[in-house]
């Protein structure tokens, strides 16, 4: 048994060390010069210029109006990706919520036609989307970035999948304390949700995060940029000697990836947490 599972652990080191190397190439890179990246490529020990990239990617403005320096890009994608999260557990708890307590005239083919939306993703329906954002005067806006797309089926159906797991016995005791639909609703289903909007937080976080086609579309405003938007005209902008800074474009990849990692660390510990603790 000792040897199978010392076997089982240096397949899964193996499996990290294959995982963050990318990730060590991208950072030990951004130590080096543009030359030298362009000369020699990816490098594998850290260079001489130390965390130079870093703080000319958070504090260097760019672009034409110069406004969007990378710490803006990455309080934009902070709200994005918090907006996301909070707003699509709030809709979809509050959908699964009426869909499985209350007698809604045909509840089943609403969900149904929740869930379809599944069928059309955001590529899709963009040039709508664009349409519908435009004429409420939305654009260059983070309720323009956030709102349109803050309904999820993905969400709605799992909370619905959870809520009908749920005792009834709970409901017919709040119904004895005269515990309304909406007490019910707060002080009995959000605490037991809770590790559900962990996992959904998790995920819809990330998905925020990298947003890059909706925020293109939605923002002509520079100050409105994402790091991802950032990233992408970093490597598009040709400079004076017709070569992308690489090390700081390395840079901002590396900024880009720590609040996702710090969100998932964080929350997995919660979800863990919470299913201990479900199971007493």
């Amino acid at each position: 048994m000792k040897k199978i599972s010392l076997i089982d652990h240096i397949i899964l080191w193996a499996g990290v060390l294959f995982l963050l190397l990318p990730v060590w190439l991208l950072f030990a890179s951004s130590t080096h010069t543009v030359e030298t990246i362009v000369k020699d490529g990816l490098q594998l020990l850290p260079g001489s210029q130390g965390f130079g990239a870093y703080k000319i990617a958070l504090t260097e403005a760019s672009g034409f109006t110069d406004v969007a320096t990378g710490a803006r890009m990455l309080l934009n994608s902070a709200i994005m990706g918090l907006g996301f999260a909070i707003g699509k557990i709030i809709v979809s708890m509050c959908a699964a919520y009426a869909l499985v307590y209350f007698r809604i005239p045909f509840a089943q083919l609403l969900f149904w036609i929740i869930f379809s939306t599944l069928l059309l993703p955001l590529e899709v329906r963009i040039v709508p989307s664009y349409e519908v954002v435009s004429q409420l005067g939305m654009l260059n806006s983070y309720t323009g970035l956030i709102v349109p797309l803050i309904a999820s089926a993905t969400a709605t159906f799992y909370f619905q999948q959870f809520y009908k797991t749920i005792p009834d016995e709970l409901l017919e005791a709040a119904q004895l304390d005269n515990a309304g639909p909406f007490r019910f609703f707060i002080d009995i289903l959000v605490p037991l949700s809770r590790t559900m909007m962990a996992a959904m937080f998790i995920i819809m976080f990330v998905v925020g995060w990298n947003q890059y086609l909706w925020p293109l579309m939605m923002t002509t405003e520079e100050s409105y940029y994402t790091i991802v938007m950032g990233i992408k005209s970093i490597l598009s902008v040709m400079r004076e000697a017709r070569i992308p800074d690489y090390s700081v474009a390395f840079a901002m990849v590396i900024l880009s990836m720590l609040p996702p990692v710090a969100v998932v660390v964080i929350f997995q510990r919660w979800f863990i947490q919470g299913l201990v603790d479900s199971e007493k």
